[in-house]
């Protein structure tokens, strides 16, 4: 019988046949909600961290279009960067006048953004250490009838020594105000610009409004904050720190799969992969599993073990790919609360959101015999790899939802992690991590047998590749993926050059 026989009318979705509806991400409850979050609190909190943070998540997983408005960059661009503490002295009323000028800027800006249609989520970040300056940022924003935002001020409250230290050392390196300049003056400088705003700052209470204050990342107050959005973003914040972390994406060895050029399926390694799996467990017990740290007084370098954890999906060439690693107990792990406990280096955890991208009535074919069984779905895969779905399977979109809690999970732990996972699923968690639009996950280089170290800080993330077994020593790697068609292809190119160089 012929579909049109008993199915005259039906119901088309705009994205095509087989492919995610977008709105599965977001959702049409969202569609008309805005949000402008306003950062506070003392230089070395976190603020900039918190704040780039949200914005990632938000559009990466919520598909929410955001931006952030950093009155620093205003501020660099109109007056310089090189500015000394000097020129953040609140009595001096010829540079205060300047710094507002600066956040007026950006405030200006953020107003003109959310105006735009499709515009769902800003953020000003700044300091914004008086309860004036935040009357003030209110009174312009809620002044715009048009806007109809909903508006949260979020506090990040540090008040811990060790950490404020731990901050002020990560932004002496990478914030653009001290870059090129000698340690010991910008330590120095950054100490006396902190003191200047603190001895004028004034906490978020009550009389600002709608709040969410985060204190040492370990208490949160929560104030008049209801919503779709603001309730996602406070649970998202729940689950950051500001403490140094890095992770490695692994994908699995060579396994018979791959050698033969099919997808899916749940096989084992070949020699091959048995081969790099080796060579892994090395890796983690010398790199991930290992820190160097630096003698005060003799300056002298030696590597100790550091609690670090490990992750894979639940199929068979993933857990084979991580069995010769050791699990051994090392040094008691001491925790916020006081507590110790025996720690056990490389504890496996096995997770199903980590499994491979499923290619439904495809899975265990070939590139070529998918072309020749299914031409249409061929095609319509190489149009769209983003929303594409396979018939009763998955899309990179279905995964994108199901490593939403997984990422939460990277946000919120502080040991480095090793994740031994799949192609599909390293590339999203990679371009999520990196930046990158989620349309151009499709085509991020994740190659065999080697591991990518990520480091995430408040202004990007740091990228590192170990290639553990070169494709010299490999007879044939199967990896014979079809180069998507136009007009996708020269985006698949150029992501595959960023990811790879």
């Amino acid at each position: 019988m012929d579909s049109s026989d008993y199915n005259p009318t039906p119901h088309v979705i705009p994205e095509g046949e087989n492919a995610t509806p977008l709105e599965v991400v977001g959702g049409d409850c969202t569609a008309t909600e805005k949000l402008i979050i306003i950062m506070c609190g003392l230089p070395a909190t976190g603020k900039t961290h918190i704040g780039n943070r949200i914005a990632r998540y938000v559009s990466f997983f919520l598909d929410i279009q955001t931006k952030i408005f950093n009155v620093g960059d205003y501020r660099r661009e109109l007056f310089g960067a090189s500015l000394p503490a000097e020129f953040f002295d609140h009595s001096n009323k010829e540079n205060m006048a300047k710094r507002e000028q600066a956040c007026d800027a950006a405030l200006s800006d953020l107003v003109d953004y959310m105006k735009q249609d499709g515009v769902r989520v800003g953020i000003l970040d700044s300091t914004n250490s008086s309860r004036k300056r935040r009357a003030h940022i209110r009174h312009v924003l809620q002044k715009e009838n048009k806007l109809k935002c909903k508006i949260i001020v979020l506090e990040s409250v540090v008040d811990k020594k060790e950490v404020i230290e731990q901050n002020v050392r990560f932004i002496k390196r990478n914030a653009p105000d001290y870059e090129g300049k000698d340690e010991k003056e910008a330590m120095e400088d950054f100490h006396k610009r902190r003191e200047m705003y603190m001895n004028v700052y004034e906490p978020v209470d009550e009389s600002d409004g709608s709040h969410i204050k985060v204190i040492n990342n370990q208490t949160f107050v929560v104030h008049n904050t209801g919503g779709y959005l603001p309730q996602k973003v406070v649970h998202f914040v729940m689950n950051l720190h500001s403490h140094p972390r890095v992770f490695y994406l692994s994908r699995h060895g060579q396994s018979e799969y791959n050698l033969l050029g099919k997808i899916g399926g749940d096989a084992g390694l070949t020699d091959a992969g048995l081969e790099y799996a080796r060579r892994l467990a090395v890796f983690a017990n010398d790199v991930v599993g290992k820190q160097v740290i630096k003698d005060d007084e003799t300056g002298e370098e030696k590597k100790v073990s550091r609690p670090a954890r490990l992750w894979t999906s639940t199929l068979r060439r993933t857990k084979e790919t991580a069995q010769f690693i050791k699990k051994e107990v090392i040094t008691t792990q001491k925790w916020d609360n006081g507590e110790e406990l025996e720690w056990i280096q490389f504890q496996g955890r096995t997770r199903r959101n980590l499994d491979e991208l499923y290619a439904g009535v495809c899975d265990g074919l070939t590139y070529a015999e998918i072309a020749e069984k299914f031409p249409e779905e061929f095609q319509r895969r190489q149009e769209d790899k983003l929303t594409y779905r396979y018939p009763r399977g998955e899309s990179y979109m279905d995964v994108t939802l199901r490593l939403e809690t997984i990422v939460l999970d990277i946000e919120r732990t502080r040991e480095p992690i090793l994740i031994v996972g799949h192609q599909g699923i390293h590339r999203l968690l990679y371009a999520y991590f990196m930046g990158l639009p989620r349309d151009q996950a499709p085509f991020v280089s994740i190659p065999l047998n080697t591991v990518i170290e990520l480091t995430p800080h408040a202004y990007g993330c740091d990228e590192k590749r170990y290639v553990l077994l070169s494709k010299e020593e490999l007879l044939k790697d199967g990896q014979d993926e079809p180069v998507t068609s136009m007009p996708m292809k020269e985006m698949a190119e150029n992501t595959q050059k960023k990811s790879s160089g």
